[in-house]
Formats: structure tokens, C-alpha cells, sequence
């Protein structure tokens, strides 16, 4: 079993070029990326973001589930799937299921709030601080959920140009977008529904671009990196959004919270490890899981947004919001 897992995962990076992506998929996400935060910028105002800042609660439970709860989360799914495969598939695995809940939320937690009708301007900030804060939590979680799985005098990078980046094509789309709409409300409204058709577009771009490519890593591997991949982020969602409705946050705050937590930074894992494995043999097994996990959270992620849609929003607005 061993064998073959080993030879499918090589072959979704293989060691001349290291991608599992191609270099064309990037730009091209990166551009959907910043197109889509522009378009939900557009339907943003600074009170959004000053609310937030003023009673910063919702920042704090995002943290504390962020950093919490999806590390945690991971050791406990590795305990009890990861570690049933042979020793010599199993740590490669486990590492990289350990650093895909160490690492903070994906810039796609924003599109999902926004279709789940969430709390926007909370999600920014969410992702914003934590990725900010995942310069210490980041290594500091994978130290101390991974140290056995860990490669003796490993020195873990942390790609800052990555994380850089991520805040750029958030941040600064959103900015300009606010500023449209603040003197041109009609255009603004307009690039409003454009970023919601965008975001449409980059989850099916994502699955139909990945899935028929990588058909025979999808086809051989275990069930167990599968119930890892997707327990992660359905797990996380749940129990952050379980939590957030359980200390009487507002429901579309809640929402936030859970997609937040359980939509982790993808590409942000998968830099890591090409940084700090460059040339480890077993390169493709540890990014098997942040591979897999970025194709299928943006499945589960749909139904999730799906369920939380049927949310009686009548009712919601009697429900006064303390963030």
C-alpha cells in the first residue's frame, strides 16, 4: 500500500518543477483573487471595519478558534487516521496535515461569508489578523503538535513575500473599491455583483482546472488522507460556528467565525513546505494534504454556504449585534 501511495503522490510534484499547480493557474487565481475582493469591496463602508475595531470580540473568538481549535483539530484527526498508515507514509502526511491547521484563514473565507451572507467586513479583518499572526502561531503550533514528525535541525521558513502578497490582493482591491463606491455609488453597485459572478467563477474554475488533472493522484489515494482533508475544514467550521452561536453571537457572525476558522490558507501551507523541503524525497507526500485539502474545502465550503443560506434572515434582524 505503501508503494503506490508514494508513487502517486511524487507524481503530483515532480522533482523538476516542485508545482502542484501550474504556474499559469496561479496568475490566473491570483487575478481572480483580486478581481473578486474588489467587487466585494464595493459593498463595504469604514464603519464595517470601525465596528469591528471598537468591539474587537468577534477578532478575539476568531483567534482563539484560528489557533486553537485547527490545530488541534489536525493532531487528533492524524492521531486517529493518519498514524493507521505504514510509519514510513504516515509522518510525511502528518506533517503536512499538522501545518494545514497551523496556518491562518485563506482569502476564500471572504467569498463564502460574502454568499452566506456573513459579516464581511469581520471576515477582512479576520483573515487580515490572522495572517498577520501567523508569523508566531504558525511555526509555534507546528513545533508544538508536529515535533515528532519533524526532520531533526529542520529550520521552518516562512515565506513573509506569501503572506505579503495575500494581504496586497486583499487589502488593497478592497480599499479602492470602497473609495468607488463612496463617489460613485452606481458603479460601485455594479462592481459589487461583478465580484459575486467572479467569485462564482473561481470555485468552479478551481475544481474543473485540478480535479481531471491530478485524476489519478485523486483515484489512488487512502481514505484516510480523504477523511483528513475534509473532517479539517468541516470539523472547523462546525465547531467554531457551534462555539460562536453558543456565546450568543449574532447568527451572521457566527457564520463568519466558522468559515473563517475552518477555511485555511492553502497555498500558504504548500509555500512552507517547498521552502523549507526543497529537496526531500518524500516532498510530494507532505504536500498531499494541503493539496487535497485546498481542492475539497472549497466543496465543503459550498454546502456549507448552501445550509447557511436557508438561514431565516426575517428573524435574524431582531437579533441585536454587539460586534
Amino acid at each position: 500500500m505503501s508503494t503506490p501511495l508514494h508513487t502517486l503522490a511524487t507524481q503530483v510534484v515532480p522533482p523538476a518543477d516542485h508545482e502542484v499547480v501550474t504556474q499559469f493557474e496561479q496568475v490566473i487565481l491570483i487575478v481572480l483573487v483580486f478581481v473578486i475582493m474588489f467587487g466585494l469591496g464595493a459593498g463595504l463602508t469604514p464603519r464595517d471595519f470601525t465596528s469591528a475595531l471598537r468591539r474587537p470580540w468577534g477578532l478575539i473568538i476568531a483567534w482563539l478558534t484560528q489557533f486553537g481549535i485547527m490545530p488541534l483539530l489536525a493532531f487528533l484527526l492524524v492521531l486517529g487516521l493518519i498514524l493507521q498508515l505504514p510509519s514510513e507514509v504516515a509522518a510525511p502526511l502528518a506533517l503536512g496535515a499538522l501545518l494545514m491547521g497551523a496556518v491562518p484563514a485563506g482569502t476564500t473565507s471572504n467569498i463564502f461569508t460574502y454568499f452566506s451572507k456573513g459579516n464581511l467586513g469581520l471576515s477582512v479583518m479576520m483573515t487580515t489578523n490572522s495572517t498577520l499572526w501567523a508569523l508566531l502561531m504558525t511555526p509555534l503550533m507546528l513545533y508544538l503538535y508536529g515535533t515528532r514528525f519533524m526532520p531533526a535541525g529542520l529550520d521552518l521558513q516562512i515565506p513573509i513575500a506569501n503572506i505579503i502578497i495575500t494581504l496586497v490582493v486583499m487589502l488593497v482591491p478592497v480599499a479602492l473599491a470602497m473609495v468607488i463606491r463612496r463617489y460613485y455609488p452606481n458603479v460601485g453597485a455594479v462592481m459589487e455583483l461583478m465580484g459575486g459572478f467572479f467569485g462564482l467563477f473561481f470555485i468552479v474554475f478551481l475544481v474543473v482546472t485540478w480535479v481531471p488533472r491530478n485524476w489519478v493522484l485523486l483515484s489512488g489515494t487512502s481514505w484516510q488522507v480523504y477523511a483528513v482533508t475534509i473532517c479539517l475544514g468541516l470539523f472547523g467550521i462546525a465547531v467554531a460556528y457551534g462555539i460562536a452561536r453558543a456565546i450568543k453571537m449574532h447568527p451572521k457572525d457566527a457564520r463568519t467565525v466558522g468559515l473563517e476558522t475552518g477555511i485555511q490558507n492553502g497555498p500558504l501551507a504548500i509555500a512552507i513546505i517547498l521552502l523549507s523541503f526543497p529537496a526531500s524525497p518524500q516532498l510530494g507526500l507532505l504536500l498531499l494534504v494541503p493539496a487535497l485539502y485546498s481542492l475539497f474545502i472549497v466543496i465543503v465550503a459550498t454546502f456549507v454556504t448552501l445550509y447557511f443560506r436557508r438561514a431565516n434572515l426575517a428573524e435574524e434582524q431582531k437579533i441585536p449585534s454587539l460586534l
